[in-house]
């Protein structure tokens, strides 16, 4: 299946969209930790169904907005990793979650007494669509804001974007 690109312009910088003719496979501030991780090389930068929708879904995000819609997405990943990923998009607009919440959660899920938040730690870092894959609300188990692979600024400013509907855009 051919993979094609496309840029987005956030308040916060420079984005790239990957996807297929049927879904989002990445999506990245641009210079960030794993950014493009998955692609080749030899995409294509075209404007598909599915980076109108997701830009749509952005713009309304960076208004302060919960968008009510999600356009499909199709990260790669490990078994493990989808687990983990998918978890992340249960957590609501606004809120946060630790990553011992996240690993107790699916410690449960997969029938295990416990599992490791360091473990949860590399999945969440490998996430190759940000902010629709929200692991921008994750939080250290003391609600420190810990590593986040577009940075921690971005972070902080994402999360005051849900809990305020305002964002700073610093220049």
């Amino acid at each position: 299946m051919s993979q094609y690109l496309w840029k987005y312009q956030s308040p916060l910088g420079g984005m790239t969209m990957a996807g297929d003719e049927e879904a989002l496979t990445g999506l990245w501030f641009d210079g960030q930790k794993y950014f493009g991780q998955d692609l080749s090389g030899k995409e294509t930068e075209m404007l598909l169904p599915v980076f109108d929708q997701t830009e749509k879904w952005l713009d309304s995000y960076f208004k302060g907005e919960n968008p009510d819609f999600m356009p499909p997405l199709r990260p790669r990943g490990s078994l493990f990793r989808q687990d983990v990923w998918e978890l992340l998009k249960g957590i609501p607009y606004g809120e946060t979650r630790t990553y011992g919440q996240i690993a107790h959660a699916l410690a449960k899920q997969r029938g295990l007494s416990h599992m490791s938040a360091q473990a949860i730690g590399g999945a969440v870092g490998h996430n190759p669509i940000s902010i629709l894959i929200p692991c921008h609300r994750l939080m250290g188990s003391n609600k420190s804001l810990t590593g986040y692979a577009g940075g921690v600024d971005k972070k902080a400013r994402l999360l005051e974007l849900e809990r305020s509907g305002k964002i700073t855009v610093l220049i």
